[in-house]
């Protein structure tokens, strides 16, 4: 059955993509329940599988943030692929778009977490069902008529208590929710294949606080099969604090998770609050102590755009407005706050926050995902079929935008997290990103490392051993700097990218550098590796333009220009003892046809003069920190 939807529940999807709950950030209901005290865990058939572990780690690549059928909006959009759908999917499988397009990556992924929406997740396909017992209410009955003056009164109604995070309590009933939430973590297990694919559960606890169109998502995940009974929603509350408290009480009961909040660009600045946070209460030591505890990594590019930085924060960042969204979801056309809502002006926060107060409650890693609601990563600029079923689902659509967007256009295909771990197994994939060893592209699979010391020679990287030394001597991303030797020594990084086989090659590597100075936030570009025997200059830190095109008419990029790899030891040549720091990478590629670019050459369409016709595409990684020695 598919949807014929009316401007009113039209009007009632942009709700819901907003964000579920608008209900005020101190009402907490209790649609958990048992869920908060039951746990659940599906025997694990995989527990005498034995997997080679690599002590030095390896790059895996996946997906982190995907929804299926069982999210409403999705659902509602005509999407009708299943979470074993999204694991066919990331495996290499091919699978439907709602459109009846072919749906394929180019190669399979490591890893994959399949996030529906936590509110009403999987009710509507089961209202659908005339068999199942939900499909036997009044309302799943007057949803399944072929006429409209039936169904969509009842879609509405379903949408619109979703929207105001009033839950008909028939579609809330734990032993439902329960239900569903066994089978989503059964079939988890059964696609599970250690060393081989790792399949992470999870799902997304979808929050606009007390506002429409602000973005607090998060996605929650599990470290094994061990879970509560059910999701804690937006229902529950929409307070990130009150989630994270939730989680806290898990740990306590051993079950570990982690929450992930995404598109920070679109939250009007309250994803990373520098006075207060969302309730009204200021910021202190506890709350910093609670955040670290539970949100380890935050997404940093996805199809809704870019949260690295802004022109506005970063004016001397000549990369800051790459794929920037910034106008609030629901299509008003608000544009968000800039301060609060991109993640490099959120661990300057920190530095201030623990310079001012002693605490910092963004000491956070990254990584990136997709946000694709049809059940496959949407990540190669060449393989793009849009966002969320047949809303983006064409060509036309894309371009012109439709009810849901009318930014279809400045969409990105894009992200893909990356790890390093000592194996592809849901242990070692989690502890990685607990551990903020982890970054995030922008789709291609460029490899990065990331290491911070005080010692290493300047050629360290020509030696075969270089890893391990790196390892002894220092620390990865996603760590905090040991104490130096010698009081005044700058200290040194040792950074290494390679490019994905089957993209373009790299152009540069960068070095950013955040600091707290005089009670100000202050930040530097440093590019310490140019491609093709260039060099930075020393007055500017910029390598020269090495002059890598593209030709538009074939979207043929250039491959005589440009390192397959690039590396460098970089030592910081504007290091201060006193100042607290901290320091990421970025990696660009050489130029690429964008998505919307591919759009045009294949359909004979103009160039879309609201989009560039080429990026570059790049990765990030999470941060080194530097906590001046209180000797």
């Amino acid at each position: 059955m598919k949807f014929a939807l009316n401007a009113i529940a039209l009007a009632a999807i942009i709700t819901l993509l907003n964000g579920c709950s608008e209900q005020d950030p101190g009402q907490q209901q209790n649609t958990t329940q048992a869920a908060t005290t039951d746990s659940w865990q599906e025997p694990a058939p995989w527990l005498d599988v034995s997997v080679h572990r690599d002590p030095l780690k390896q790059a895996y690549f996946g997906e982190l943030h995907v929804h299926t059928m069982n999210s409403p909006d999705a659902f509602m959009l005509n999407v009708r692929n299943t979470p074993r759908d999204a694991y066919r999917f990331a495996r290499g499988e091919a699978i439907e778009h709602a459109t009846g397009a072919r749906l394929q990556l180019s190669q399979p992924l490591d890893f994959i977490a399949v996030t529906d929406h936590s509110e009403y997740m999987g009710i509507l396909p089961r209202m659908l069902d005339p068999d199942s017992e939900l499909g036997k209410l009044a309302l799943a009955r007057q949803l399944r008529s072929d006429n409209p003056e039936q169904s969509q009164p009842a879609l509405l109604e379903i949408l619109m208590t979703m929207g105001a995070g009033k839950p008909l309590p028939e579609l809330v009933d734990p032993k439902l929710r329960h239900a569903i939430w066994q089978e989503y973590v059964r079939v988890a297990d059964q696609f599970y294949q250690p060393g081989e694919f790792t399949t992470l559960v999870g799902y997304e606890w979808t929050s606009s606080g007390a506002m429409s169109g602000i973005n607090l998502h998060r996605n929650v995940l599990f470290r094994g099969n061990e879970v509560p009974a059910q999701p804690f929603s937006s229902f529950d509350s929409v307070e990130p604090r009150q989630l994270w408290t939730w989680m806290d009480q898990q740990r306590e009961q051993g079950i570990e998770s982690m929450a992930i909040p995404h598109n920070s660009n679109l939250s009007d600045g309250l994803m990373f609050p520098a006075t207060e946070a969302l309730g009204g209460e200021p910021l202190d030591a506890g709350y910093a102590e609670l955040r670290q505890r539970n949100e380890p990594l935050a997404e940093i590019a996805q199809i809704k755009g870019t949260s690295e930085t802004h022109p506005l924060l970063s004016p001397n960042d000549e990369w800051a407005s790459f794929e920037i969204l910034e106008d609030l979801l629901g299509g008003t056309g608000t544009v968000g706050k800039a301060a609060g809502s991109y993640i490099r002006d959120a661990w300057l926060t920190g530095l201030l926050l623990e310079e001012n107060q002693g605490f910092n409650p963004y000491r956070f890693g990254v990584i990136a995902a997709t946000d694709s609601h049809n059940a496959a990563s949407q990540a190669e600029e060449d393989n793009y079929h849009g966002k969320i079923g047949t809303a983006d689902g064409t060509p036309e659509s894309r371009r012109k935008g439709s009810f849901i967007n009318k930014q279809h256009i400045k969409y990105s295909a894009s992200g893909l997290a990356g790890v390093w771990a000592e194996s592809n197994t849901r242990e070692d994939i989690y502890d990685a990103l607990a551990r903020r060893e982890a970054f995030g592209t922008t789709g291609p699979r460029i490899g990065v490392r990331f290491f911070g010391g005080w010692n290493w020679p300047d050629d360290v990287l020509e030696h075969h051993d270089w890893v391990m030394r790196a390892y002894q001597d220092g620390v990865p991303m996603g760590s905090e700097l040991p104490i130096a030797s010698s009081p005044e020594q700058a200290p040194a990084f040792l950074v290494w990218a390679a490019k994905d086989p089957a993209s373009a090659w790299l152009q540069r590597i960068q070095i950013i550098k955040g600091w707290v100075e005089d009670g100000e936030k202050r930040e530097q570009v440093y590019d310490v590796a140019c491609a093709d025997g260039l060099r930075p200059d020393p007055d500017t830190h910029r390598c020269p333009d090495n002059g890598a095109g593209v030709d538009l008419a074939t979207c043929d990029f250039d491959r005589e220009k440009g390192d397959v790899q690039l590396g460098t030891a970089w030592r910081d040549p504007d290091f201060s003892a006193s100042q607290r720091a901290f320091y990421y990478v970025r990696v660009l590629e050489n130029p690429t046809c964008r998505w919307s670019t591919w759009d045009s050459l294949r359909n004979r369409l103009p160039l879309s003069p609201d989009v560039p016709p080429t990026l570059q595409e790049r990765a990030y990684t999470s941060p080194i920190w530097y906590r001046p020695h209180q000797g």
